[in-house]
């Protein structure tokens, strides 16, 4: 039976031809765009795991950068390591020339000292101006930092071992310098004298009073490590340097009297003491007038205390204010995700940190070497052997965290991005030979599907014809 008014047939070629056209119309935009997911009506869960996996995607890519400008940032730092380190063997090169005594004069001694100077005011600008971009990385703001609230205090270095936070400084006995006092001097020398001061003979002439005296025995300080001062009647005789490895040797050929020096004919051997305190109140390792923390939160934490403005041959001593320490390690971000950074902290390396706490030398630190004596060389040389390990461990650790923290992890990264990048793209990308398929289906399903409609509207003519 035909019907003239609904045309059943017509509306059922009508409703597949629709369902062709949009499987048609998605096969051509799948096909264009290369995507299989292109809206959430696509696949609304595979959606949803597609842009998390979008969003790590973005984030392993911006974490493998941040580990190749991390890797920049170390070897930076490794390479002023590298310039500082050539220095430190070329002082201790010189140390080794000024120690042989049996050649060199005073004038020689004189120029390797100079030349050591300036070394070290060298290594001091390299450890104050290496810097990646705007941030400095070898003068302590990249590691560990401390701030004295007394002018009686210097920060000299904090280790990883060492907690931040502020720590009192105590001083419980004053650090001194090896010191003896000559007998009293009141008249002109009679006759010449030799006094001989840690092994070096120094002449004083007759008609020379207490202060001549004095002057003539400062002009040997840079060979003897010894200062004369005028007490207000006799001659003081103090070490540059505190602690037990500050001595003095001292003797005269001329017995002690009112016109003489003071000094005597018996050998006098007198040595300094160290300083002992405590650290934010805990236990600490006292050298010279340096105090290094062995124990608790400030273990590693090491300060050199002043002179006392009263006593010359005496650091301060009792609370000395407190010394804050903040730690700025390098921190990096080598993850997709919150919470995936690693850190390192580069210490400062300028001379006042390198070579601290070596036993019996007469220097508590790399800013302090001298080479004008043969003591003072000797020193010089074991102190330089410590500064160079310290560099050259500090470059090791920069190695090892380079190779195996950021070049590992960056290695790890690019794995697990091309894993997520096959994954995602199966999850999305469209499959062109089934959309091919799909495609060509559905073309075929449009055509017949038309020539159906044309072919079912045909019927409304056949009932027309039954009315003639």
């Amino acid at each position: 039976m035909l019907g003239l008014v609904n045309n059943p047939g017509a509306l059922n070629a009508q409703h597949n031809l629709g369902r062709a056209s949009s499987k048609l119309n998605q096969s051509i935009e799948r096909l264009s765009s290369g995507f299989k997911i292109n809206r959430g009506a696509d696949g609304p869960a595979a959606l949803v795991i597609s842009e998390k996996q979008r969003a790590q995607i973005a984030g392993l890519r911006a974490a493998i950068d941040n580990t190749e400008k991390a890797a920049a940032v170390v070897q930076t730092a490794e390479g002023a390591l590298n310039e500082i380190n050539s220095l430190l063997v070329k002082i201790r090169s010189l140390a080794i020339d000024s120690a042989n005594t049996g050649v060199n004069d005073e004038d020689a001694l004189a120029a390797n000292q100079a030349e050591i100077a300036n070394a070290l005011e060298t290594i001091d600008r390299i450890a104050k101006n290496t810097q990646f971009g705007q941030k400095r990385l070898l003068d302590g703001s990249s590691g560990y930092k401390g701030v004295a609230s007394s002018d009686t205090v210097t920060f000299m270095r904090a280790t990883s071992a060492t907690m931040a936070g502020s720590y009192e400084i105590d001083v419980t006995t004053a650090a001194t310098r090896a010191n003896f006092t000559a007998d009293a001097q009141d008249s002109a020398l009679a006759q010449d004298e030799i006094v001989t001061i840690n092994g070096v003979a120094i002449t004083l002439n007759a008609g020379l009073d207490r202060a001549g005296v004095q002057a003539r025995i400062n002009q040997f300080t840079s060979q003897t490590g010894v200062v004369a001062e005028d007490d207000g009647s006799a001659t003081v005789l103090r070490t540059n340097a505190f602690g037990t490895s500050a001595k003095i040797d001292a003797i005269s050929n001329v017995a002690s009297s009112n016109d003489s020096s003071g000094i005597g004919t018996t050998l006098v051997q007198v040595a300094g003491t160290d300083i002992e305190g405590t650290i934010g109140g805990n236990a600490a390792v006292g050298k010279g007038n340096v105090l290094t923390g062995s124990a608790g939160a400030s273990k590693g934490l090491s300060v050199k205390l002043a002179v006392d403005d009263t006593d010359s041959t005496s650091t301060v001593s009792g609370t000395q204010g407190t010394v804050t320490v903040v730690n700025n390690a390098l921190v990096f971000q080598v993850g997709p995700n919150a919470g995936q950074t690693v850190n390192i902290a580069i210490n400062s390396v300028a001379s006042i940190g390198l070579g601290i706490g070596q036993d019996d030398n007469m220097f508590s630190d790399l800013s302090e070497v001298d080479v004008t004596s043969a003591a003072g060389a000797q020193d010089t040389l074991a102190l330089v052997d410590a500064a160079i390990r310290e560099i050259a461990n500090l470059r090791g650790t920069l190695g090892a965290f380079q190779g195996n923290t950021l070049e590992s992890t960056a290695n790890n990264m690019r794995s697990t991005l091309e894993n997520t990048i096959n994954a995602e793209s199966i999850i999305r990308d469209t499959d062109f030979a089934q959309e091919i398929y799909n495609f060509t289906n559905a073309q075929v399903l449009v055509q017949a599907g038309t020539s159906v409609l044309s072919n079912a509207n045909l019927s409304s003519q056949l009932v027309l014809s039954l009315l003639r």
